[in-house]
């Protein structure tokens, strides 16, 4: 029988816990929902978590002091934030008190799947068989959890950003990876610098694909990225 990665999710917004959770065990998780610090507290205590996803502003006890009280009984524990705040104090407060990372409402699901991926992946805690990792893009094999990209007898290790991206590419090929999204779930800020250096990454791997010409990167004004790759 397939252990799932069990979540620990306290938000207080019942809607959108709800949703959190439906598509979180949708995802192959097995995610445990909570409205308030309190409860979720009592929660950590009786059960065993893979990770936990706190939002900060909760009732009876803020996500911060659970994320302390969490990491107090278990340092290594992987702790994600969710938030509508977005200042930088608050954000530095959040990894104070024990957050691997930081998300700002609003969000999409697919960010929060991806860098909920990255911190298992950082913190060797498990990933649901869902998570792909080897891709067929023409006539190349990319691995991504060994950041290999082969074609006939050649291999080429890529360099850790260029692996998440191409991951990325590879998820929507075919189909628009939106700039600013794959901007905060790899560099985790979409500011102008990340923005060139994204770029800069973008024609690298292009010219790691160059063997295969029906292979495209291809720029979206005003949108993005999108791997065109040629349907079998």
């Amino acid at each position: 029988m397939e252990i799932k990665t069990r979540i620990l999710l306290v938000e207080d917004d019942q809607n959108l816990g709800l949703l959190l959770r439906e598509y979180l065990n949708v995802k192959g998780y097995e995610a445990e929902l909570f409205h308030d610090g309190e409860k979720g507290f009592k929660a950590f205590m009786k059960n065993k978590y893979d990770i936990c996803i706190l939002d900060i502003m909760l009732p009876q006890k803020d996500g911060l002091t659970l994320a302390k009280e969490i990491r107090a009984i278990n340092n290594n524990i992987p702790v994600i934030f969710l938030t509508a705040k977005s200042l930088k104090d608050d954000v530095l407060e959040g990894f104070r008190s024990g957050g691997d990372d930081y998300i700002t409402k609003p969000f999409s699901m697919e960010e929060l799947l991806y860098r909920l991926e990255a911190v298992l992946r950082r913190t060797n805690k498990g990933i649901p068989e869902l998570s792909q990792n080897i891709f067929n893009i023409g006539k190349y094999t990319f691995d991504s959890d060994k950041r290999l990209l082969k074609v006939g007898e050649h291999t080429t290790k890529l360099t850790t950003k260029e692996a998440e991206l191409l991951k990325l590419l590879c998820i929507n090929k075919n189909k628009v990876l939106d700039r600013n999204f794959a901007l905060r779930a790899i560099w985790s800020d979409d500011n102008y610098f990340n923005a060139r250096s994204m770029d800069v990454y973008i024609t690298k791997l292009r010219k790691h694909l160059k063997q295969e010409p029906s292979v495209e990167i291809i720029n979206v004004h005003g949108q993005g990225f999108k791997l065109l790759i040629p349907e079998s």
